[in-house]
């Protein structure tokens, strides 16, 4: 029998800082605008947008209608938006100063006693990392968290760009928001094939005997996009691939992975495991890196608008990752992401061990890989496990074939997008999908030691466009006498 959340959340104002741009407007809007069609939010409900730019609450409700026409998965008719677009709201100013936050505090003091929202707010950041703290704080000066109701604080990474700045991040956020008020969000995280991988380990008995180092060879993470960074050229240069997708992504992806199983099916519980997961994962000498660690620039990156000519940024890393504990001494996870590559994909290769002892026939099976469970993350959410089986025939010839999983096909094309998912357990209060501060900064502890060591000189491999890295992505894993996986898709 399929089991069903409740929905238990309270009427709240949802205010979205940074309201003019496109997160806003392709994913933020779009995720309520399903949520309130699906009954999953309450029509209470209150979204309040607030940037530089000049609306009125008619004139940014029309624009956003014309959004989520174009972004939603679930269209608006008439008769929806004559309801959804009584609960939106539009407040302009600088986030920066102090008047905002008195025109907000009056907006939303009206909004509660018209709607009955009760004080409960989410204060979601969709701003440039740089104004994280000072909109925080503006907000607990300005009293706005002082309703009587209860309070979430969303942001959107990168959370810091190193292990100092999310630390100073952590404390300013802090100092009016406690911790179990701070959503910090990662999109991936609310793909349902990620959060199926606890479902798939702990739900099914055949698989966590087998989820060890006796069983498991290696452990490949690929996050590729085939496009370069188009209009992100001013925030990519200051960041590159290692902070963008490395840092969060990658290493979120690997938590899941390799966690023990939680005492409780809980945010804590499961986050206590990720962390110790991170707390695990070795931390390379300025010695180690190069031979563990790839970096790369697709040809032409210094020639896009924007960019440095001789810019040094990376928009390819690989790494190498050992997890020092009793299940994955030994077990190497590689991790790569990058720009310009063969195929827009998201997924986690599972290769178990190969057979001890061959029976057949050396040229029977001269072709036959070893078992991989293969987790399709994205574009096409599923699961897949290759096996050995015979080709029909009088010789006992052994090929390799697939047994799949499809999301589409399994239960249809309307799966929620992961915002829908991350935005609705943020207003029940269920962090479960959402990093803590110490995951936050045992990635860092990892991170760091790389970025300083590029720091200190050296260029990023160069490597074609439609290639799958610089070469010294393959010396990586050739070196432990492996390869590459081609991803599935």
């Amino acid at each position: 029998m399929a089991m069903r959340r409740r929905l238990t959340s309270e009427p709240c104002a949802v205010v979205i800082f940074g309201a003019s741009g496109d997160l806003t407007s392709r994913k933020l809007v779009p995720a309520l605008h399903n949520l309130q069609a699906e009954g999953l939010m309450p029509k209470e409900t209150a979204i309040v947008g607030t940037s530089r730019t000049k609306f009125t609450d008619k004139q940014f409700g029309s624009r956003l209608r014309k959004t989520v026409t174009e972004h939603s998965r679930i269209k608006p008719t008439d008769a929806s938006w004559s309801t959804f677009g009584r609960d939106v709201y539009y407040v302009p100013g600088d986030a920066t100063g102090d008047e905002l936050y008195q025109d907000l505090k009056a907006k939303l003091e009206t909004i509660d006693e018209e709607r009955g929202t009760r004080g409960n707010r989410v204060w979601y950041m969709s701003t440039l990392p740089q104004f994280f703290s000072t909109i925080a704080q503006n907000i607990g000066k300005a009293g706005l968290c002082d309703t009587g109701g209860w309070q979430r604080l969303v942001v959107e990474k990168p959370f810091g760009s190193d292990l100092e700045s999310a630390r100073e991040l952590n404390a300013s956020l802090n100092a009016y928001f406690p911790e179990k008020q701070v959503f910090r969000i990662d999109h991936y995280l609310g793909k349902e094939t990620v959060q199926n991988l606890l479902v798939f380990r702990f739900a099914n008995a055949i698989f966590e005997p087998i989820w060890n180092r006796r069983y498991i060879n290696q452990v490949q993470i690929t996050v590729a996009e085939t496009l370069g960074v188009e209009e992100r050229t001013e925030f990519y240069e200051q960041t590159g691939a290692l902070r963008d997708v490395a840092q969060n992504h990658l290493l979120q992806l690997l938590a899941l992975v390799a966690m023990e199983p939680p005492v409780a099916w809980d945010a804590d519980a499961i986050r206590d495991q990720k962390v110790q997961v991170l707390k695990a994962v070795r931390r390379w000498t300025p010695s180690e890196i190069g031979g563990v660690v790839s970096r790369g620039q697709y040809d032409g990156y210094e020639r896009v608008p924007g960019v440095h000519s001789h810019s040094s940024t990376e928009t390819f890393v690989a790494i190498k990752a050992l997890i020092d504990n009793w299940r994955w001494a030994g077990v190497p996870f590689y991790l790569r992401t990058g720009k310009r590559l063969p195929s827009a994909t998201t997924e986690i290769a599972i290769e178990f061990q190969r057979v001890p002892h061959l029976l057949f026939a050396k040229t029977a099976v001269e072709e036959l890989e070893p078992n991989v469970l293969i987790i399709r993350i994205q574009p096409d959410e599923g699961i897949s496990m290759t096996f050995g089986t015979k080709v029909p025939g009088p010789e006992v010839n052994v090929r390799t074939v697939d047994m799949e999983f499809d999301y589409e096909t399994g239960f249809g094309s309307g799966t929620p997008e992961a915002y829908e998912r991350l935005l609705l357990d943020c207003m029940l209060g269920d962090a479960t999908l959402f990093a803590r501060s110490d995951e936050i900064e045992q990635a860092w502890e990892i991170v760091d030691p790389i970025q300083r060591h590029w720091g200190q000189g050296g260029r990023p491999g160069p490597y074609r466009r439609g290639s799958w890295g610089p070469p010294s992505a393959d010396d990586l894993v050739r070196g432990d006498g492996r390869r590459w996986r081609e991803p599935s898709r």
